[in-house]
């Protein structure tokens, strides 16, 4: 898991060839203008767009994820964002089967800890993070980048 501001995102280009691609989307665009939905920015790099409002720990814990395909990219555009993290190798118990449509597998773990992102800062979850996102209250948008590993 990595943890930082978008002034710091060139640092990272160079862990997967579609990083760049990520943080040029976030630098090129108007991001408080984007619309809720899934855009295609090319092979093997898409990003969800959403504004919702936060929820509870429990709500959020109840869906503690990882995926097996997939590295995310989690920005927070604008609000308070609180986010559960395990590492994936200390998850014991998990909820259900790995979905391969989805890639995604649940866990019923206890966190080990708990971040904040706020506005312009960004997290990036590979397959070894479970996590549990967009806890808080009021509105939280965000952008999270599905880069295919």
């Amino acid at each position: 898991m990595i943890v930082d501001t978008i002034n710091n995102a060139s640092r990272y280009t160079s862990l997967h060839p579609l990083f760049a691609k990520a943080f040029e989307f976030l630098k090129t665009n108007d991001i408080n203008s984007l619309e809720d939905g899934t855009v295609a920015i090319e092979e093997g790099l898409k990003v969800i767009v959403s504004n919702k409002m936060g929820k509870t720990k429990e709500e959020s814990l109840a869906k503690f994820e990882c995926h097996n395909e997939n590295i995310d990219i989690q920005f927070c555009a604008k609000g308070v964002e609180t986010i559960a993290w395990k590492p994936r190798e200390k998850c014991v118990n998990p909820n259900g089967e790995y979905s391969t449509e989805k890639d995604v597998l649940f866990f019923n773990d206890e966190p080990d800890m708990f971040f904040q992102l706020t506005d312009a800062q960004f997290v990036i979850f590979y397959p070894e993070d479970v996590h549990a996102p967009m806890i808080g209250e009021g509105a939280i948008k965000k952008l999270v980048f599905k880069v295919k590993i």
